[in-house]
């Protein structure tokens, strides 16, 4: 990560999280028509009929770090509060958009409310980069000489691994697999379900993701030991999120639930072999990632259904969570083929 690292970081995220709001604001992205109605009838159409404090704080809370990280990414524009306008003007100019478009979306209904939340959390969380922005630029910095490998991207990659934090969420998933694209391009698994080889299946999933996302991150340490702290760590998180996850979304009973054999096998698999691969040179270790990751991504599309995987997730179907659902669905799906790319980036000289 080079001088401009903190503000790249900041761009990169802000980046992510703008289309991250335009997945959740209009998916399912199915249904559209032309109801006759304005498209900015919304803003006179006084207060909604129906609400809740919880809508109005989750409003509020989406549009919060789109403004704090356009405000850190803007930082380098001339005068103290221009970044924190700009950001402000642009996360309530997305909030308008979006609610502009949910007209012509049956599922969704445009609301003033709804802009004046969104626009209020940008605003809040400018304010907030506005505040703690010099401090969070000179810890960045003070990371970035201790922590982060000079290697291209690195800005990039620390975004992607941010992003895999939301792959354990979905529960159709099985444990760390992403890259299914059956259900975008309407397929079914190629492997009929069978409960001696489904074990072996997880476990494969399980271990060839671990070693992917540990080699990944190992890449963006700058040292070996800081590395075997570090990785292991981001893969307990991981297993954190999964856990909070079921316990939330699913039931606080099933909060365990994906602590099967196949996913304790897969863990002890990749992690022995992580712990023996961290030690090999660059170039072995980038080879490695990659065909870890598209070997995993290749069964992800060959495993058969999850019986559990189904049920958990018709049980969130039901909850207040469908288009959080779509959205961990969408980067669980996508995030191999782009994490791909940018392990090819970082073959490249700066």
């Amino acid at each position: 990560m080079n001088s401009r690292g903190p503000i790249l970081l900041a761009r990169y995220l802000a980046l992510a999280w703008f289309g991250l709001i335009i997945y959740g604001s209009l998916h399912p992205f199915s249904g559209w028509r032309n109801t006759g109605v304005s498209p900015i009838a919304f803003l006179d159409g006084g207060w909604p009929r129906y609400w809740t404090v919880f809508d109005l704080a989750a409003n509020v809370a989406v549009y919060l770090p789109l403004g704090f990280f356009l405000t850190l990414a803007l930082r380098a524009l001339p005068w103290r509060f221009t970044a924190l306008i700009f950001a402000t003007i642009i996360a309530g100019a997305v909030s308008f958009g979006l609610e502009t478009v949910q007209t012509w979306l049956p599922s969704r209904v445009p609301s003033n409310l709804d802009l004046a939340c969104n626009t209020a959390g940008g605003l809040l969380g400018a304010i907030w980069a506005q505040w703690v922005g010099p401090r969070v630029f000179a810890r960045i910095a003070e990371l970035d000489k201790l922590l982060i490998a000079p290697i291209p991207h690195a800005e990039l990659g620390l975004t992607l691994l941010g992003l895999w934090l939301l792959v354990p969420i979905s529960p159709e998933t099985l444990l760390f697999g992403a890259g299914d694209l059956r259900q975008m391009l309407g397929l079914v698994g190629a492997v009929p379900f069978a409960a001696e080889s489904f074990a072996a299946i997880e476990a494969s999933i399980t271990a060839l993701n671990v070693l992917a996302v540990g080699l990944i991150l190992r890449m963006l340490c700058a040292r070996l030991l800081a590395a075997y702290l570090i990785v292991p760590l981001f893969l307990l998180l991981g297993l954190v999120v999964r856990t909070l996850a079921a316990a939330i979304l699913i039931d606080p009973g099933e909060a365990l639930a994906w602590f099967t054999p196949g996913a304790q096998m897969g863990l002890l698999i990749g992690g022995t072999l992580l712990a023996v691969t961290l030690i090999l040179p660059a170039t072995p270790r980038l080879m490695l990632a990659a065909l870890a990751l598209m070997a995993g991504t290749v069964l992800v599309n060959l495993a058969p259904p999850n019986p559990y995987s189904n049920a958990a997730l018709a049980t969130w179907r039901q909850g207040h969570f469908l288009n959080f659902n779509g959205l961990t669905r969408l980067v669980a799906t996508l995030w191999p083929f782009l994490t791909l790319p940018f392990l090819l980036l970082t073959t490249r000289r700066p």
